[in-house]
């Protein structure tokens, strides 16, 4: 299932960017006052380190990512999610921009 609104939550207008503008996104801090992010990440091969554990959830495009200590790279489109380990990283492969909500935790 893909989301595709979250209400009740409060917004940073300003945006994260990374990897000199490939990937950017926006903080939404729910009523519980649990985050999650909200982004895009642009055609790009990049990788990602995690603090906490995160899900990522593909809403529109598409990537192949691979998890650390694997040499399997895995697609992931709209509607479908993958899960990243706390303390931990990800590479990432782009050929479409590849909309995502980042849960944390």
């Amino acid at each position: 299932m893909t989301t595709t609104h979250i209400d009740g939550v409060s917004v940073t207008t300003q945006a994260s960017v990374y990897f000199d503008g490939k990937c950017v996104s926006h903080t939404l801090t729910l009523a519980d006052g649990s985050k999650k992010t909200v982004g895009v990440v642009l055609p790009a091969a990049l990788t990602f380190g995690t603090g906490a554990p995160e899900v990522m959830e593909c809403v529109g495009g598409g990537c192949e990512y691979k998890l650390a200590g694997s040499e399997q790279w895995l697609a992931c489109g709209p509607g479908e999610s993958f899960s990243i380990a706390g303390n931990s990283s990800f590479d990432i492969r782009v050929a479409q921009a590849f909309h995502y909500i980042c849960h944390y935790g």
